[in-house]
């Protein structure tokens, strides 16, 4: 897996640098079991500070596509995705419901 942030998102990426055929798979087992984590951790959150903390949730946006990838200096060089595949699953997420997939068909 690669994980990086986009402002307050997380983008997740299988298959780099090797291509894997069951990225989608992957990529869908992962984003279900952070689902059941973020349930898990909402309850506890919710018994030990309150109700409030329920309103917690997480959006998934799923597409699959080629990625441009490069390393970005300045004052801390990182790793960094780029093009159109990055931008629609940001999107997909963006758009996306409250604890819901929402899945491009690429």
């Amino acid at each position: 897996f690669k994980v990086e942030t986009i402002g307050d998102c997380y983008l997740c990426v299988t298959g780099l640098p090797e291509p894997q055929p069951d990225h989608a798979i992957i990529m869908a087992k992962f984003s279900k079991e952070c689902m059941s984590k973020m349930r898990d951790l909402t309850r506890q959150l919710e018994v030990s500070l309150g109700p409030e903390t329920s309103e917690l949730a997480m959006r998934f946006g799923l597409h699959s596509g080629p990625v441009t990838a490069g390393v970005l200096r300045g004052e801390k060089s990182r790793f960094q995705l780029f093009g159109d595949t990055v931008n629609f699953a940001s999107r997909m997420e963006s758009t996306g419901q409250r604890n819901r997939f929402q899945a491009s068909q690429a």
